[in-house]
């Protein structure tokens, strides 16, 4: 009896040190995702009022959060399908990460070499970025407070590069812009799918200017001149699909872009006689059709 009870103890005493660590690995992935996950989503009746609110909820100031627009608002038609504005806020400045993410092997690993119940991950600060501007023309208010803004977040986030600024001219009735297009190695990570992360970064720097401004700021930001050849892609696109519409005689539906993008195809195809466009669709589904006349 003396052996059995002898034998049964340190099986009963690795039982125990082997739920003690299951709890404390649980404990420590609970801690490295609660401060890896600091995004928040938010809904308001418009765009900038969904932002302020998140702003509010993450306690951060505008220059230390990425936004994203995952839904535009709707008022609906007499009060029907109304729909509020949906964003996203990604804190980017005072984040807090691991330097990796901790599996429950690494923890049991760490158990063996060590005898101890967990190590915390460290805090790891983003290096701030170095950017440098480019600008043959003088600058006015509007050029001066998006220049800030933007290089401001760009080193926040660690991104080394050029901001060439320059003017435009006015077309179509549209008041001239500047126009702020950031080069760089491996900056086409700031472009995302469909240009959603560059929108994002765009709509972030107009907030920030207009606020500081009191009024709206005339600022696109661009990436290695990826709006400027995307503004001349869908105009040929619109073009293409129109006689396309045409020569079939059947509606023609584009795949879904951006508010910005859309209104490119409007504004290339508003003159013609033979077609007519309009969005159909809601959010981040919402599309062109090109109908003929």
């Amino acid at each position: 009896m003396m052996t059995l009870l002898m034998s049964q103890a340190p099986r009963s005493c690795a039982a125990a040190r082997k739920r003690s660590r299951a709890k404390n690995n649980a404990k420590l992935r609970a801690k490295a995702k609660e401060r890896t996950m600091e995004m928040i989503e938010v809904t308001a009746n418009s765009v900038d009022a969904a932002i302020s609110k998140g702003l509010s909820q993450l306690n951060a100031a505008p220059a230390d959060v990425m936004v994203e627009v995952l839904e535009e608002p709707n008022t609906g038609l007499f009060g029907f399908g109304a729909r509020e504005a949906r964003v996203r806020l990604v804190l980017i400045g005072q984040r807090k990460a691991p330097p990796s993410e901790v599996y429950p092997e690494d923890v049991d690993n760490a158990y063996e070499e060590r005898d101890q119940a967990s190590e915390e991950p460290r805090d790891v600060q983003p290096t701030a970025g170095v950017i440098t501007v480019v600008a043959d023309v003088e600058l006015d208010e509007d050029a001066t407070a998006g220049l800030e803004v933007l290089e401001a977040l760009l080193s926040r986030m660690g991104i080394d590069g050029q901001i060439h600024i320059s003017r435009s001219e006015e077309v179509d009735g549209e008041p001239p812009h500047w126009m702020l297009n950031i080069t760089g190695e491996r900056i086409n990570r700031l472009i995302g799918r469909r240009g959603e992360t560059l929108a994002s970064l765009q709509h972030i720097v107009r907030l920030i200017c207009s606020r500081r401004l009191e009024r709206r700021a005339n600022i696109i930001v661009d990436t290695e001149g990826y709006k400027t050849g995307r503004s001349n892609r869908l105009r040929g696109l619109a073009k293409r699909m129109a006689k396309q519409a045409v020569q079939q005689g059947r509606t023609i539906t584009l795949e879904p872009m951006q508010p910005s993008e859309r209104r490119i195809i409007h504004l290339t195809l508003r003159d013609r006689d033979d077609v007519s466009t309009q969005s159909i669709g809601e959010g981040r589904a919402r599309k062109v059709t090109i109908v003929p006349n």
